[in-house]
């Protein structure tokens, strides 16, 4: 520990943290953690005597190693750190801090830079999904600078694309696992979706809402968040889920059309909080469904013209592109854009 521990501090999308690699951190899991808990600062809610931000959202490592498996890169694990409590997770991918994955494999030596773009394939370990990251490499060196925007983070920055490869029923087993496009749950036409996110896929308007109502709006609405609870227990079985009463999938996610020119307006549950935005992955099976003929979604869609199709998934504070490629009417793969940082490069102590 007096020696300090070689580290990368990134944003990756709309998140930031420490991208290590493996070998630079205890092989021993108690060990890690007490290590990653002692950099970030953690347990403490202002993370003072740590490089935490004070927030979930900036308190994200990345654990990266190359992989030994046919046709990867490198394999890319994710811990959640508690800012208050002296909790490191592995429970959950995150598609944000994923960004940052591929200048950070490049920048570290694991995957030689090509002129231009270079492509990155990752593991996910959380999940055992594969995605694959282009990043942009003019002379052969990775570049920050560029003009991708996305909302949350300030500015402009050069795009990351992600590419999510076999991600259609990773948890489900097919991408609309029920075997049918539209199911009626509870009198409600629903969708259900897993592309990389178990989701179940309504419009807002079955319940006689706008699609424009706040977070808190719709957290105070204790009748929704009932019957949604209601239809969400009912998917699980169908959705190959089992019992989901204490499981953080399937997604609930309300439809309605978009306001600012985008593809789509989403207003999501993960499952029982109002999400202040969308996941990564969950707008990844929201624009499948918006791809799909005859799923909810597909009728309230402003689908662009033209293959691949950039969707603009918007939420409740801002909007998240999808890029769907398509062959005929199939959704044969889903890119993602975002964008990512380098902040620092050194050794935490």
């Amino acid at each position: 520990m007096s020696d300090g521990t070689r580290v990368m501090w990134m944003r990756g999308g709309t998140s930031k943290g420490g991208y290590f690699l493996a070998d630079d951190l205890p092989s021993d899991r108690s060990l890690r953690d007490e290590l990653l808990l002692r950099i970030m600062g953690s347990p403490d809610p202002r993370q003072i005597d740590g490089l935490g931000g004070a927030d979930p959202l900036t308190s994200k490592v990345a654990v990266v190693r190359p992989s030994k498996r046919d046709g990867v890169d490198v394999d890319y694990l994710f811990l959640q750190v508690f800012p208050d409590r002296p909790v490191v997770s592995d429970s959950q991918n995150c598609g944000n801090i994923l960004a940052g994955v591929g200048p950070f494999a490049i920048e570290r030596g694991m995957v030689s830079a090509q002129d231009g773009e270079t492509q990155v394939t990752v593991f996910m370990e959380n999940t055992g999904q594969i995605a694959v990251l282009r990043v942009q490499t003019p002379s052969n060196t990775v570049t920050y600078g560029g003009l991708a925007r996305i909302d949350g983070v300030p500015g402009t920055a050069a795009p990351v694309q992600i590419e999510f490869r076999d991600t259609a029923g990773s948890s489900c087993g097919a991408l609309l696992p029920s075997g049918r496009v539209v199911d009626v749950i509870d009198g409600i036409e629903a969708t259900l979706i897993d592309n990389g996110m178990p989701c179940v896929v309504m419009r807002a308007a079955d319940f006689g809402l706008s699609g424009q109502e706040t977070p808190e709006e719709l957290e105070a609405n204790s009748a929704l968040r009932e019957r949604l609870e209601a239809i969400r227990l009912q998917t699980g079985p169908l959705m190959n889920l089992g019992d989901v009463s204490a499981k953080s999938v399937p997604k609930m996610v309300l439809l309605s059309p978009a306001l600012h020119g985008g593809a789509i307006q989403t207003r999501s549950f993960i499952p029982h909080r109002s999400h202040k935005a969308i996941g990564v992955l969950g707008a990844v099976s929201v624009a499948s469904a918006c791809l799909t003929p005859g799923a909810v979604g597909n009728d309230l869609a402003t689908l662009p013209h033209g293959n691949p199709k950039p969707l603009s998934i918007e939420h409740p504070t801002g909007e998240m592109t999808v890029i769907g490629h398509l062959d005929g009417n199939q959704l044969v793969r889903a890119e993602v854009l975002r964008t990512a940082r380098k902040l620092l490069d050194g050794f935490a102590f």
